[in-house]
């Protein structure tokens, strides 16, 4: 194999070109795309250090996409593609660029595999029973008022702890975005703490792309669980259908293995990005004191702090998708069954899509499609119940109830992780 090595003003190798195809996981003998002859040999991120990404990964992606929107990081076996224009190509290509990914972090995460990691139109099939529940219409007219009531009980909690000692994370977000969830879904004899705990439990096991036993072994224990409770309650949905997900699913003919995949895939994406936009919200909105003030004397702009909160901080930073046959992206040549890491956290800040503020928090920017949610067939199916549950009602209730609702900036905050991403601990004040 040789090498072609550029210097970098703040690592010896920037970028170094592969003559050979090292990434190729299995092509399965399918015959190769015809490359374009502009396609350069594939970069390769030798100096992404992982660690750090989980403490602040921004440096990190603005690198990757000045130097090499489209390269291959070693320490991942991935392509990590940084761009927006890169990643919105894979995402509206499911064929080329499928869902179905060899060894999914995923589908080890919870023991089978989810909708998520399907193309259509397995895919379609999987996620058309609950798409009538998910529907604005249904979440505002069925789901508004339960979360609102969920909203006001843990607001109260909050309440009795004080100003002093309330913490946004622990005392709220994740408590709420938990019980939403279980009602949501149908969940019969399970405590908020106990799905909070199989959320976090999936969640570290699809960022899990060092391959910790530990973590795989808290997923396993989480998914026993989870396994026995649907033993139970997908029978009785299909003897007792109301208008929870669990209920949908398993009046819908889908295979037992599929409803349960599903479910627990709901129980790590609907409770994580929920709970840590209810954070990001009031962080941000807490260092930007002119934001605050503007949403708090109209609002009508509550719809753009949750949108722009959700591009700037973006809770779900990567997935990952696989390449079925040779291709080019962003003239780069990438080989057949490929590995992809399609960093969307990183394409909610491309200056070149969102201009030279994007790193910016800022909810007077001229509106542009973001990649928070995914886009093209994988669109997250419950978009809209997060924007409902949390930017129209958890977040504008708990201004309403704390008047001046801020950081408290005498303790401590802490973030965490890349793939996903949020606060872990946001304490706050307020008048």
């Amino acid at each position: 194999m040789t090498t072609q090595a550029g210097e970098c003003p703040f690592h010896g190798n920037s970028v170094i070109t592969h003559t050979t195809a090292d990434p190729v996981r299995g092509s399965g003998g399918e015959e190769p795309a015809t490359v374009s002859p502009d396609a350069v040999d594939y970069p390769v991120a030798d100096w992404v250090d992982v660690a750090a990404l989980s403490t602040s990964p921004y440096p990190t992606y603005a690198r990757l996409r000045a130097e090499s929107p489209v390269a291959w990081v070693p320490q991942l076996n991935k392509f990590l593609v940084t761009s927006y224009a890169g990643c919105h190509t894979v995402e509206q290509d499911q064929e080329l660029f499928s869902a179905n990914v060899s060894g999914a972090t995923m589908t080890r995460a919870i023991g089978a595999q989810p909708m998520l990691r399907k193309d259509d139109p397995e895919h379609a099939a999987d996620r058309a029973p609950v798409n009538p529940v998910l529907r604005p219409k249904s979440i505002k007219e069925v789901w508004g008022p339960i979360f609102e009531r969920n909203a006001e009980t843990y607001l109260q909690k909050v309440a009795e702890l004080g100003p002093d000692e309330a913490d946004l994370n622990r005392d709220y977000a994740a408590p709420v975005a938990s019980q939403n969830l279980i009602d949501l879904l149908g969940l019969k004899d399970v405590s908020v703490e106990q799905v909070r705990r199989w959320s976090h439990d999936f969640i570290a096991g699809m960022g899990n792309v060092l391959d910790d036993q530990s973590i795989w072994d808290r997923c396993d224990a989480a998914t026993a669980e989870a396994d026995r409770l649907l033993e139970e309650l997908i029978p009785y949905y299909r003897q007792n259908p109301d208008a929870s997900m669990v209920s949908a699913f398993a009046n819908s003919g889908l295979p037992t293995a599929n409803v349960a995949a599903n479910v627990k895939l709901t129980i790590s994406g609907g409770m994580n990005e929920p709970q840590h936009m209810v954070t990001n919200m009031v962080w941000a909105l807490s260092n930007h004191v002119d934001q605050r003030e503007q949403v708090l004397a109209d609002p009508a702009w509550w719809a753009s702090v949750f949108d722009e909160a959700v591009r700037w901080q973006s809770p779900i930073g990567m997935y990952p998708r696989e390449t079925t046959r040779e291709t080019v992206l962003e003239g780069v040549h990438i080989p057949a069954g490929a590995g992809i890491g399609v960093v969307v956290a990183s394409a909610n800040r491309d200056e070149g899509h969102f201009g030279a503020s994007a790193a910016e928090f800022d909810i007077n920017r001229t509106k542009r499609p973001h990649l928070a949610f995914g886009s093209g067939v994988h669109l997250c199916a419950g978009h809209w119940a997060a924007k409902t549950s949390i930017g129209q009602i958890a977040v504008p209730m708990a201004y309403e109830r704390f008047p001046g609702l801020r950081v408290d900036q005498r303790r401590s905050e802490s973030w965490d992780g890349w793939v996903f991403r949020g606060l872990t601990s946001l304490p706050v004040t307020w008048n």
